[in-house]
């Protein structure tokens, strides 16, 4: 006979004065300090990675000119375009390409950026390439 026969199989001992804690409450208690504000997020944000932007040479920059005169000769059509541009990174060197297909309203020249139907800012010096669409 083994001295602990007689509570083995009795059922499981509830409070009846509170519930049973969650499992998440029950394991946050058990979480560690977080000593570094922060610190996690700063780990994260310094591994994501950015792209650099691509100079262009000057038959390309002449290139996406000549294609920004072809669409301010036909701004009242409002010419659909495809437009790969590099939008910097607010927060570390660098930043990604993106693309917008949109209609474009006017060609600011005085800020070099071209307004799109919507509204939408992307700088002249940022293109790296532009499609006229049908």
């Amino acid at each position: 006979m083994n001295k602990y026969d007689d509570i083995i199989n009795l059922p499981h001992w509830e409070p009846k004065s509170h519930s049973r804690m969650s499992m998440e409450n029950r394991s946050s208690q058990f979480a560690p300090f977080a000593a570094l504000t922060g610190y996690k997020e700063e780990i994260m944000e310094t591994g994501r990675f950015v792209d650099r932007k691509i100079e262009l040479s000057d038959d390309e920059k002449n290139f996406i000119n000549e294609k920004l005169l072809l669409i301010e000769k036909n701004i009242q059509n409002k010419p659909h375009v495809l437009i790969t541009y590099f939008q910097k990174d607010k927060l570390k060197q660098g930043g990604i390409y993106l693309q917008e297909e949109n209609k474009v309203r006017r060609i600011d020249l005085y800020n070099q950026n071209i307004i799109m139907i919507d509204n939408k800012k992307i700088m002249i010096n940022d293109i790296l390439e532009i499609d006229l669409l049908k």
